[in-house]
């Protein structure tokens, strides 16, 4: 029986592969304060202190260590680039140097931000007409965020840790902090709502990236060829941040989760700016990964009927 040690246990993905990856072995968890959600005792580990890090790998001994734990305050990222560095960067490059001496496999989370969205068509971003990013598209973060992240693979490729990189966008979940929980919230209190318009991605229920993580690893374990490296993972279709609200709140709406769905002013990114850049194009392209493992991903509206669904069955 594989051991599987899962850091970051307590983020979107990480909550999700405590579930999903539990067919694959033991599963040992590690959350920055030592519990799990429930409140349930784990390994303690901070990816921004070496000592507890390396600590925690030689505790856990695991065949598989995944991490989904990472700096990811993109703005705040702006502001403390040391940080950032240590926690996206250099301690994965130490998950990977001991991976390598122990001969265990590294699963790791990377973003779309590493590319600069700026699309394929030759003038430009201009929606439809650009193409999605394959892993070897030229890389061009436009941020700390994206820097730290693209160092992190970057380590963990020279390491020599057999490994496989996960690039995902837009995710989201019943729980924890992001887009899907903001939107319900706010529809909830105003009666108007301002959402960029100008920034098209793929929205990707976090439990649909643990499902296919495990399933990954299992179809990688049962492979003569071990795959490894860079994949996009993500949802099929797209949508613009404003498309994404939308269908959020119309959502919310049939399924009584909000009374009624306010007005939704599209707006450029100019009209809300940031601490940092954010790609205005992040589809990404998942050819390799369905080639590779024989997985494919469904349209990302499946995936927000699943988790209004999982809501408004209290679940969330």
């Amino acid at each position: 029986m594989k051991r599987i040690l899962i850091l970051g246990a307590n983020g979107q993905v990480g909550r999700e592969l405590l579930d999903a990856s539990r067919p694959l072995g033991e599963i040992v968890a590690a959350t920055r304060d030592g519990a799990l959600a429930d409140g349930t005792p784990c390994l303690r580990v901070d990816l921004a202190d070496a000592g507890s890090l390396r600590a925690a790998l030689e505790h856990a001994q695991a065949d598989v260590v995944v991490n989904a734990a990472a700096y990811t305050a993109v703005d705040r990222a702006e502001d403390e680039p040391e940080l950032a560095d240590r926690v996206n960067h250099r301690a994965v490059g130490e998950i990977g140097d001991w991976a390598k001496s122990h001969g265990a496999l590294v699963v790791h989370y990377s973003t779309d931000y590493v590319f600069d969205g700026s699309g394929f068509d030759g003038s430009g971003f201009d929606g439809a007409g650009t193409r999605p990013y394959r892993e070897d598209d030229a890389t061009a973060p436009l941020g700390v965020y994206g820097h730290t992240k693209l160092a992190g693979e970057h380590a963990l490729a020279a390491s020599g840790a057999a490994h496989l990189v996960f690039r995902t966008a837009w995710v989201y979940a019943s729980h924890g902090h992001n887009f899907l929980r903001t939107m319900l919230r706010l529809g909830a209190e105003r009666e108007e709502l301002r959402v960029v318009t100008d920034q098209v991605g793929a929205p990707t229920p976090a439990r649909w990236i643990a499902r296919t993580t495990a399933a990954a690893i299992a179809r990688r374990a049962a492979m003569e060829a071990k795959p490894g490296g860079v994949f996009h993972l993500v949802a099929a279709g797209r949508c613009s941040w404003f498309e994404f609200a939308e269908a959020i709140l119309r959502g919310a709406a049939e399924r009584g989760l909000i009374v009624r769905v306010p007005r939704i002013v599209p707006i450029a990114t100019s009209d809300y700016p940031t601490r940092a850049r954010r790609p205005a194009y992040s589809v990404l392209d998942c050819a390799r990964l369905e080639n590779a493992f024989g997985l494919e991903l469904a349209d990302w509206r499946l995936g927000l009927d699943e988790v209004l669904g999982e809501i408004a069955a209290g679940s969330g």
